[in-house]
């Protein structure tokens, strides 16, 4: 049997390039479940994949795709059945083991869980790992103490796929969402998602910067880091915490002790790559009941694995708005 993948190469001048080319099943790499791929997600993390940026590919030829939903067309597991549908994200997929983007994928079955009952597969990869990671970042807040009686929360890079997430899952949750973005043409899909307020990244970075700022934030959630991670500890309230998931700012963290050791400040790291299955399976039977995929449906769009080279370069540089989905069968 053959599929079609879109495979990564680098030539002998270090060049990154990918091309769909039509493989044999012995092309798949070890692992107990093969899938057959309905959908897939194209993340910044994809991006950095496929363009041989950041030095996650080690290895070449590459299929690159770090989370996917489909059935299990074989298993040597007893937990999967041919016909199971599934959903992966994480465990390195994509960077140094085969991913998702392919008609075709063949993982170990400790990486999958059970599609959530109430989800497609379509839906899955709506959600897919910003959502998952949107949503662990809800967690980790909640269990911080952050609740809606305690005041606004803050989103940066609100319009990515991380960002958009959090601010429709906590607006939901009854919390008073301000999303802050560095392109203005989205504050109407935010606003839509349910963020009371609007704050441009610019003029957020142009206030003064003192070592301690007017307190405001009781929690946040922060894909950016770099500067804006940085003046957002100085301006959380007294107890208050941040998610940290993301670097598209910078790996850099420019602060003082003085927001931990003055208001009791929380910096959690959040990670989804390596979450243990007992925690992802809670966050996705959360994400069934709390994420409104309904009115998420304006920040979706859809690509085949021809398109997805281009898409990697719009993710890169900012220009994708929420999800994009990857329908590797599509030929169009």
């Amino acid at each position: 049997m053959s599929f079609r993948a879109l495979v990564t190469d680098r030539d002998a001048e270090g060049k990154v390039s990918s091309a769909v080319k039509r493989l044999e099943d012995d092309r798949l790499p070890e692992g107990e479940v093969s899938v057959d791929v309905d959908w897939a997600g194209l993340n910044y993390k994809d991006g950095l994949c496929l363009t041989g940026a950041g030095g996650l590919v080690r290895n070449y030829p590459h299929v690159a795709g770090i989370d996917f939903a489909g059935r299990v067309r074989e298993s040597a597991d007893e937990r999967y059945r041919p016909g199971d549908q599934v959903v992966l994200t994480g465990w390195r997929v994509g960077e140094a083991h085969w991913g998702g983007y392919a008609e075709r994928a063949r993982v170990k079955a400790d990486w999958l869980v059970p599609l959530p009952r109430g989800l497609s597969t379509r839906d899955a990869m709506i959600v897919g790992t910003a959502g998952l990671t949107a949503m662990l970042c809800v967690m980790r807040l909640e269990a911080a103490g952050v609740t809606p009686a305690g005041g606004e929360v803050l989103v940066t890079g609100a319009a990515g796929g991380v960002g958009s997430i959090a601010v429709s899952l906590l607006a939901r949750l009854g919390f008073d969402v301000a999303a802050l973005s560095g392109r203005p043409e989205h504050a109407d899909a935010l606003k839509a998602l349910g963020a009371r307020s609007i704050i441009a990244r610019d003029a957020f970075l142009a206030e003064p910067d003192k070592v301690l700022e007017t307190a405001r934030w009781a929690g946040a959630v922060d894909s950016v880091g770099g500067k804006v991670l940085g003046k957002l500890l100085k301006q959380m309230k007294y107890g208050g915490a941040v998610a940290a998931i993301g670097n598209a700012g910078g790996i850099g963290l420019e602060t003082n002790v003085l927001p931990f050791i003055l208001r009791g400040v929380s910096l959690l790291g959040v990670d989804s790559v390596m979450q243990p299955y007992a925690q992802r399976v809670a966050a996705w039977s959360r994400l069934v009941e709390e994420f409104d995929r309904a009115a998420y449906s304006d920040m979706v769009s859809e690509v085949g694995l021809d398109q997805l080279p281009a898409a990697a370069a719009q993710i890169l540089a900012g220009q994708v708005k929420g999800r994009i989905l990857v329908n590797p069968r599509d030929t169009a």
